[in-house]
This record gives structure tokens, C-alpha cells and sequence, in this order.
């Protein structure tokens, strides 16, 4: 057996930058690159490997959490066909990942994650930031990823990486079980040689496979849509990922049923289709919201039903309610006591309209559906239009920002109150041009992730949305941007604090407490004058030009010259946190205090224990 000599770090880098993926007949290099940070724990093993492999490139980020964050933006945009590698020194480096992974595994996105870690020897011991254990020496802060990755290992040898590598490409390149994969590297593990074999550095190409559902499961799933009479669709993530969105269309048009979407999976279906009802549950439309509260049988599409698709389990209340859940996930096919059908989305979706064979859902459910569909329209419009001064509304600038972005232009946003008013207002009809990160709603996900899918899509014009909140929390990849060349849009919006959570404080009777970025007056509150933040000169000073615009119209204005510079641009605007969207007739579980001398406290859990009685359990049993 042939045999080349190379250190583990050597091996693992060059082994990546042979892995290919391949569906439908298209093949492509899985790796776009490796992002990171060099310390002790990994710049004379990775940093050294990656010095010989230029054709991997190399990302310096400004923070490790970002790297990861970039990584999720980019395989977003490749339908998870696509990963960057993500490195780190050893201690806080590595731990700075551990929020990136979560988000990643929750995402079910593909991130490789290599930290590095202690010594295996354990000659040098207590390490420079390593974590003493007094019951085990076979433990660091590297253990904390397991319960965020989907599969985890640590190299205490370098004839290990042999077995491992093949399972860390299983994972990645699974639709089914993709998330972070983190494989430990310690510190003089990474230098060591050994005698690899020479076929582990041959290119492999991993098939991406479309699984076909099981035909019983397809027939009893077509029976029951059949003799549904109220049926809704909601669209998840699995559907653009599965690049099923064209299938979506076609189910719609020949059955005539409405289409609600979830954050993930708006762009599954044009939202100006006649079957799109736009976004469902806590910040979705009150089209989606009433049809959802009067279906016999929701059809979830490659959707995990979090608490914000449900509204808490009270967004659906026909007491004979059942679900079909279509997924390529077994664990997400089987939620609410659903009749899976386990299965590609594309591939599912074609079985399930051909058992069908011609039933259309009931004329008088999609007329309903179109008529809520326009009155939710005029809503938008009404929103667009408000005039709102002398600051403008969210509202106004986000409408705004649709109309002025192309179709194939880029949104990423993640946390704030700009999710929810997105899901409500935002129009798009490319798959690819909306990325709300709401499986975690990170705060400062936004502009490393919109770094990710321009590197990813270097073509499209990517336009991260930040309120002042995620801005300062994480800003600093913002001259990574400016170092790689890579042009970003940022458009920051100043509403002087946590705009989201300070609503969600005044539902709950706590009037905003801790919310707002205001001095400390004498007497010890927060309620003093507002911090004289200049974003502006922190934008300058990582690089980027600035503008601020004092208006909706000289946002407009400014708009065409935005569009068509080369440089990142961070454009702010003041808005008014006070003028909300308004909601749209759903609830959101969190609990109130119940003992308080507060009566708005007092009354929110009153309206709270109210609210409480609606929700459902769909295992065959009414909440409590």
C-alpha cells in the first residue's frame, strides 16, 4: 500500500480539498475554504497545512463565533451542498464556536468545526487555558460541543483521522442528519507524523441521494387529503434546500391548496403565487393565521415545527385536526402525531400529487384563501403608506427596501423585531433571496452570515438588515468584508435599544425594563438620556463608508448610487421603536410572573392563563 508522510493537520487539509458532492447529475467541491483564527492550540499544525494547500483559502475572521456564522450563510445558499471548515486555537477560541454550532445544528446546516485542544501526551498539563477536571484528564472545554454537534470526535492520534474523516463527510453531506461537526484536534496531535495511506487524498465525490417515500405511507397520506375539506400546506426550509421549490408550485396549482410559510421557507413558494398565504404563526399574516385556525389537515413540508410555526400549539383549533408530515428527517416527520411520510421533499411532494390523481381541495377554502390573501395585501400596502414621522416606522423602511432591491438581491436578517415584520410585510420570488436565521434568531449572526452567502454567491447583491442591538454585539466581521474585497449593504437601524424585546416587556406588564440604551440617572434607573452612539464613525472605523439617511424618501433617493458602488456600505437610519406592525391574531407562550404587586403584571397573567387554555396537544389530548 502506497503511503504518503504527512502530519495530522496536513492529512485533514488536504483530504478536504478533495471531497466532492454530487445530486442531480451537477458535481462540485464541498469545501469552499477554512475561516478561523490562529493561536497556540492551532497555528503550527492547521496554520502550517493550510500554508501548503493554497487552493483551500484562508478566511481571517475578526471573532471564531463569526467564522461559524459565515460558514451557516454560505451553505445556506448552497442548499447545504456546500461548507466551509472553521478553525480555532484551543480554550476561548474554541468556545467562541460553541454559539455558531448550536446555531448550525439547529439550522440542520453544515459547518466543520476543528478547535484545537490539550495536549494528547498530557506531558504539559495544566495548559494554558485548559479546563482541569479533578475526576478525568480525558476532558477540556471541547467536551461542550458535543450536545450542539451532530457528530463529534477528538484525534488523540493521527491514524484515527483515517476513520474519522469519512464519518465527518456522512454527517455533512447528509440531508438528514447535517449539522456542526466537530472533530478536537490537540495541539500536538496537529504536528505529528504518520504514514497515511496515498488513497485517502484521492478525490471522492458523496452522491447527495433523493430518497423516495414509501408508497402505503404516500397512499394513506393521499386518503386523507382526499377526505380533508379545510387542508393547508406549510412550507419549511426542507423545501428550498431539496431545491424542491418548482415541485411546491406545481402541488399547489393542480390542488388548489393554500400555502402557509415559515421563516425558513419563505421563497419556497413566490409570494405573489394565488395559493401563498404568506408567512404562518407568531409573525406570520393574518391570512395564514385564520386559515390555520379553521384546518382539518396540515401538510408540513420540511418544517420542524418550532413554537413560532405553531403560535405555542394554538394556531391550529379544529378539534378533528390531523397532520401529514412530508420530511427527509424521520425525527421531524413523526412531531404531532403526524402520519410521516419519510422522504426527499421533491420526490415525496411528485409521489403524493400522483396518489392524488386530480383532487383538487375544495373551491370555497381556496376562494376563502384568495380573498384573506388580498385583504393581508391592502394591510401591507396600508403599512408601506403610513407616513409615519418625524422618525419613520420599521414598517415603512423595510416596504421600502423591498421595493428598491431586485428580484435575485439578498436580505439577511436574524434577530430584533425585524424578523417578525419581515415574515409579515417582505415580498420575494427567488428561493435564494430571503434568509431570516430563526432557528436560533441569533444576534449578530447578520453580517458574517451575509458574508457567507455573498462568498457564495458572489453574482447577488446581499443586503444585511441590523438593528443597533446586533450591531453592537457583533460588528467586528464587518472588516473581513472590507479585507476579502467582498461588497455588503448594511442597513442599520437605530431605535435606541432591544425594540423587540422591549415590546414583548410591555405585554407582559414590565414596561420595557432593561431595554433601552439610556444613561444612568443619579437615583440608579436606566431612564436617563439617550447614549450618543455614533455608528457612523464605528462603521469608518472598520473600514467600510458610511451614509445615514434621515427619511424613507432619502433612503430612496440614495438607493440607485448604493446599488451600483463596489465598496461595503453601512447605511443608517433612526426609526421610531414605538410605531410596531401590528399583530396578526396569534400567541406566544411566555409565561407571566404569577405572584406580583405589578396590576399590569397582575393582568398579563391574566391574559396569559386565557390565552394558555387555547393550546393544543396533537397526540390525541387537549392541552391543560
Amino acid at each position: 500500500m502506497k503511503t504518503t508522510r504527512l502530519t495530522t493537520a496536513q492529512a485533514l487539509i488536504r483530504y478536504l480539498r478533495v471531497q466532492h458532492v454530487m445530486r442531480d447529475g451537477r458535481r462540485h467541491r464541498f469545501f469552499g475554504g477554512v475561516a478561523g483564527i490562529f493561536g497556540h492550540g492551532n497555528v503550527a499544525g492547521i496554520g502550517q497545512a493550510l500554508q501548503e494547500v493554497p487552493e483551500l483559502p484562508y478566511l481571517l475572521v475578526k471573532n471564531e463565533q463569526a467564522a461559524v456564522h459565515m460558514a451557516v450563510g454560505y451553505a445556506r445558499m448552497k442548499n447545504r451542498l456546500g461548507a466551509w471548515a472553521c478553525t480555532s486555537s484551543i480554550g476561548p477560541g474554541a468556545t467562541n464556536m460553541i454559539t455558531g454550532a448550536a446555531l448550525a445544528t439547529i439550522n440542520r446546516l453544515p459547518v466543520l468545526l476543528l478547535p484545537g485542544d490539550i495536549f494528547a501526551g498530557r506531558s504539559v498539563a495544566p495548559l494554558l487555558q485548559q479546563l482541569e477536571s479533578d475526576g478525568s484528564q480525558d476532558v477540556s472545554v471541547n467536551d461542550c460541543f458535543r450536545p450542539v454537534s451532530r457528530y463529534w470526535d477528538r484525534i488523540n492520534r493521527p491514524e484515527q483521522l483515517v476513520h474519522a474523516l469519512p464519518e465527518v463527510m456522512r454527517v455533512l453531506t447528509s440531508p438528514a442528519q447535517c449539522g456542526a461537526v466537530t472533530l478536537c484536534l490537540p495541539q500536538d496531535v496537529q504536528a505529528e507524523a504518520w504514514d497515511f495511506p496515498a488513497g485517502l487524498f484521492e478525490e471522492r465525490t458523496w452522491p447527495v441521494a433523493r430518497p423516495r417515500p414509501d408508497r402505503e405511507a404516500v397512499a394513506h397520506a393521499a386518503d386523507l387529503l382526499r377526505h380533508s375539506r379545510r387542508p393547508l400546506i406549510i412550507a419549511g426550509g426542507g423545501v428550498i434546500y431539496s431545491d424542491a421549490t418548482e415541485t411546491l408550485v406545481r402541488f399547489a396549482d393542480a390542488t388548489g391548496i393554500p400555502v402557509g410559510v415559515t421563516q425558513a421557507g419563505k421563497g419556497s413558494i413566490p409570494s405573489a403565487h394565488p395559493r401563498c398565504v404568506g408567512g404562518i404563526g407568531v409573525t406570520g399574516t393574518r391570512a395564514a393565521n385564520l386559515l390555520a385556525r379553521e384546518a382539518d389537515l396540515v401538510i408540513g413540508i420540511g418544517t420542524r415545527y418550532s413554537d413560532f410555526t405553531t403560535a405555542s400549539t394554538t394556531a391550529f383549533q379544529d378539534p378533528r385536526l390531523a397532520f401529514v408530515n412530508l420530511n427527509i428527517t424521520e425525527f421531524d416527520a413523526y412531531k404531532n402525531g403526524a402520519h410521516s411520510v419519510v422522504g426527499d421533499a421533491r420526490e415525496s411532494m411528485d409521489a403524493l400529487l400522483a396518489a392524488l390523481d386530480g383532487h383538487q381541495a375544495d373551491p370555497g377554502w381556496t376562494a376563502k384563501a384568495a380573498t384573506l390573501t388580498g385583504e393581508w395585501d391592502e394591510e401591507v400596502r396600508r403599512i408601506a403608506d403610513l407616513g409615519h414621522g418625524p422618525l419613520p416606522s420599521q414598517g415603512e423602511v423595510l416596504c421600502a427596501l423591498n421595493d428598491l432591491m431586485a428580484p435575485t438581491d439578498v436580505l439577511i436578517n436574524a434577530a430584533g423585531s425585524a424578523p417578525g415584520d419581515l415574515h409579515k410585510l417582505w415580498r420575494i420570488s427567488d428561493p435564494h433571496a430571503y434568509h431570516v436565521e430563526y432557528g436560533y434568531s441569533c444576534m449578530g449572526y447578520e453580517i458574517p452570515g451575509g458574508l457567507g452567502h455573498k462568498l457564495a454567491a458572489p453574482e447577488r447583491e446581499v443586503v444585511v438588515l441590523v438593528g443597533d442591538g446586533t450591531w453592537l454585539m457583533m460588528s467586528s466581521d464587518l472588516s473581513t468584508a472590507v479585507q476579502e474585497g467582498v461588497k455588503l449593504t448594511v442597513v442599520l437601524l437605530d431605535n435606541h435599544g432591544f425594540a423587540s424585546i422591549g415590546g414583548l416587556s410591555n405585554a407582559l406588564g414590565s414596561d420595557g425594563f432593561g431595554t433601552k440604551y439610556r444613561r444612568r440617572r443619579p437615583g440608579g434607573a436606566l431612564d436617563g438620556e439617550v447614549l450618543p452612539l455614533d455608528f457612523e464613525a464605528n462603521a469608518r472605523s472598520l473600514g467600510a463608508r458610511t451614509l445615514r439617511v434621515d427619511s424613507v424618501e432619502a433612503l430612496r433617493a440614495a438607493w440607485p448610487a448604493l446599488r451600483e458602488g463596489t465598496e461595503t456600505t453601512v447605511v443608517v437610519i433612526e426609526t421610531d421603536r414605538s410605531a410596531r406592525v401590528p399583530g396578526t391574531g396569534s400567541w406566544w407562550d411566555v409565561p407571566v410572573a404569577e405572584v406580583s404587586e405589578q396590576p399590569p403584571v397582575q393582568q398579563a397573567r391574566e391574559a396569559w392563563e386565557t390565552a394558555r387554555r387555547k393550546a393544543r396537544c396533537y397526540h390525541g389530548e387537549d392541552g391543560k
